[in-house]
């Protein structure tokens, strides 16, 4: 029976690591169509969506079977949690990647914003491409230092963005209502994008040492926003 359990565990681990893995190829994707003004890609985009979607789905009915069946203690129950919880997140990361690639597309064939908002917001979208990749070598290493790193990245994220919102106010950036909007979606889902990537890091953390990282936020804070 533990054989069947340690099988399942290692079955939620390959998963996440997919999930974490698709992630990042989906948010380096959006930045790329927004960078090229390629709806192309930010079509391919919004229909990977669905794959994130579905892992997800596989995940939780996984955890809610090992929870029901194998009712896991200590630190196996602390693993499935985790899972559960870490899926959720990256899911709404998935939806974050998919709204942007949505924006480049709704504008196609001119990008969304003018410089210099443009260069700001692409800018932001290298840091979440960044933080996408470092959450899913994370889920897969489960290094510390790493989940350390992710969380600095974070904030020059939240730098950019309050960088944003000046840039946007400025009367010199003349702007249609149509790519102010623009602009202030962008930047709040790239910026949402970094912090569940600190809510990844800090589950991971946890999950490896039992106590959680410095910061404002723990990982349930930023898991309850979208």
């Amino acid at each position: 029976m533990r054989d069947i359990f340690n099988q399942e565990l290692q079955q939620l681990g390959s998963d996440l690591e997919s999930m974490a893995s698709q992630v990042a190829t989906a948010i380096e994707r959006a930045a790329e169509s927004l960078r090229h003004s390629d709806i192309v890609i930010a079509e391919q985009v919004i229909d990977a969506d669905e794959r994130i979607n579905d892992l997800q789905r596989d995940i939780d009915d996984l955890c809610v079977m090992l929870l029901a069946r194998q009712q896991p203690v200590a630190g196996d129950l602390r693993n499935v949690i985790s899972a559960l919880r870490m899926a959720q997140t990256l899911e709404r990361q998935g939806d974050l990647a998919r709204h942007v690639a949505a924006i480049a597309r709704g504008r196609y064939p001119e990008p969304p914003v003018p410089e210099p908002i443009l260069g700001l917001i692409l800018q932001m979208a290298d840091l979440a491409v960044q933080a996408g990749q470092n959450v899913a070598q994370l889920v897969s290493s489960r290094d510390l230092e790493l989940a350390a790193a992710i969380q600095a990245g974070d904030a020059e994220l939240d730098a950019l963005h309050r960088r944003s919102f000046q840039m946007i106010l400025d009367p010199a950036h003349d702007m249609s209502r149509q790519q102010v909007i623009d602009a202030v979606l962008m930047g709040r889902f790239l910026e949402r994008f970094g912090d569940h990537s600190t809510s990844v890091a800090r589950r991971v953390a946890y999950l490896v040492s039992g106590a959680s990282m410095p910061g404002t936020h723990d990982a349930q804070d930023a898991d309850a926003l979208h």
